[in-house]
């Protein structure tokens, strides 16, 4: 089988990744849900030659010693895909990521008109921050695409990889990728502040070096754009800050509060007749009053700031929710989710909620060994396990388990089923997820 034909069949179908893994059926994730696609599984072989095929020797060698890699491939006219290569147990496992060929506007994604008012400032910092596949790329090449079309600038991106590729218009666009033409964030962002930009994007905050020098290229005249796995304003902040020592908090909470523009955080629900994704958002804008309020370290404050700064453009969750009854409807049920974690502690589902920016929807977490799951994965067992959660709807209960046996007793009891599994199988419960960093999807 040709890698082009799987990669235009998900492309078709508006599939927002492709799961090609070896001894496995290849698998799409349409509207969050993963599907398998009617084709027979693939050897070890096959797959070995269709990832081999798309790579060049360079990246050859690089996978061949790391076992893994990040790049990306171009169908010309078509799509461009992120791409995760990687060993495991079976063989090796490619994923794509679709990234469209076009890049649409912020009113064609839905997006409130306050974003293109930020992208007329001339200096500070704008983030946006949201859950893995909450569609932070897409906004920001949506951005990235007004400045292009309004102002005669120099627009320098640092991306891991490259996504969307831009032409330049009004300006002159260089896109740099890590490993292909730089070896990491700071060294290009060190560069790029010799090379005359004027609008500079940072694919991802990841490290305390490249955050002190997007702070840095934010105070000194350049307007930076970049993005963090971060859920709302303060929790952004706090992620900001604490990267850095103690003694030097002070002084980056100041540089902070003085180069903040506006930060986005997103997430993605699935409508409800399951036709797609709609993103719901809360924007903070750097006014004076937001300033001070992260200057004196009044974070806990910054939602009572977005909910009275309407009339400078300001957006939270709730107020975007009321303007939008069919976004309200679908996070009615997120907010009052309680979860019933597997192999893991509360303190540790807890900090990968956190992680991944979707805490906020689960009022209430217990795992499964502070059940009698582990031994007895009954009715009786999660009725106990409901009444620990203070819970007496089973439909507001979600449990999250690499084990189908745990899974569909739960779900004949009318509870949400996550399977966490790389590569599944057969089976009848809600959602299907690779990896727990897939469980944003989940969430509709």
């Amino acid at each position: 089988m040709d890698i082009s034909e799987l990669l235009l069949f998900v492309h078709k179908e508006g599939a927002s990744d492709l799961h090609i893994s070896a001894g496995e059926q290849p698998m799409a994730r349409i509207h969050g849900e993963m599907r398998r696609i009617e084709v027979p599984s693939l050897g070890k072989e096959e797959v070995h030659v269709m990832l081999y095929d798309v790579l060049n020797d360079q990246q050859r060698k690089k996978f061949e010693e790391h076992h893994e890699l990040d790049f990306s491939i171009d169908m010309k006219g078509i799509a461009r895909f992120r791409v995760n290569a990687f060993r495991q147990a079976r063989g090796e496992s490619i994923v794509f990521r679709v990234i469209p060929s076009k890049i649409l506007s912020l009113e064609e994604l839905g997006l409130p008109k306050i974003l293109r008012e930020v992208c007329k400032q001339e200096r500070g910092l704008i983030l946006v921050t949201g859950p893995t596949g909450s569609g932070k790329s897409t906004t920001l090449a949506a951005m990235i695409d007004v400045i292009n079309s309004s102002v005669k600038g120099h627009i320098i991106t640092i991306e891991d990889p490259i996504e969307f590729v831009h032409e330049s218009k009004n300006c002159l666009i260089n896109q740099r990728e890590l490993g292909v033409h730089t070896h990491n964030f700071g060294n290009a962002l060190r560069s790029a502040l010799r090379e005359d930009p004027d609008i500079i994007l940072v694919g991802e905050m990841r490290d305390l070096e490249t955050i002190s020098l997007a702070l840095t290229a934010a105070e000194t005249g350049h307007l930076v754009f970049s993005t963090l796995h971060t859920s709302g304003a303060p929790k952004t902040v706090d992620r900001v800050i604490d990267v850095f020592p103690g003694e030097q908090q002070a002084q980056v909470r100041a540089q902070f509060a003085e180069s903040i523009n506006a930060i986005v955080s997103q997430v993605l629900l699935k409508r409800r007749d399951g036709r797609g994704l709609v993103p719901a958002l809360e924007i903070m804008i750097g006014t004076p009053a937001v300033r001070n309020l992260i200057r004196e370290s009044k974070v806990a404050q910054l939602p009572s700031a977005i909910q009275t700064g309407q009339k400078f453009g300001m957006v939270s969750l709730d107020q975007m929710l009321k303007d939008d009854p069919a976004l309200r409807a679908m996070l009615a049920t997120l907010s009052q989710r309680k979860v019933i974690f597997s192999n893991a502690s509360r303190a540790h589902a807890q900090r990968v909620l956190q992680r991944l920016g979707i805490d906020r929807f689960f009022e209430q977490i217990i795992d499964i060994h502070a059940t009698d799951l582990v031994n007895k994965p009954d009715p009786d067992s999660y009725r106990r396990a409901m009444a620990l959660l203070g819970e007496v709807h089973s439909h507001r209960c979600m449990i999250i388990d690499d084990q189908l046996r745990n899974l569909m007793p739960a779900k004949n009891m009318g509870m949400q089923t996550v399977w966490v599994h790389p590569q599944g199988g057969e089976h009848s419960v809600d959602h299907h997820i690779a990896s727990i960093l897939d469980l944003p999807t989940c969430l509709a």
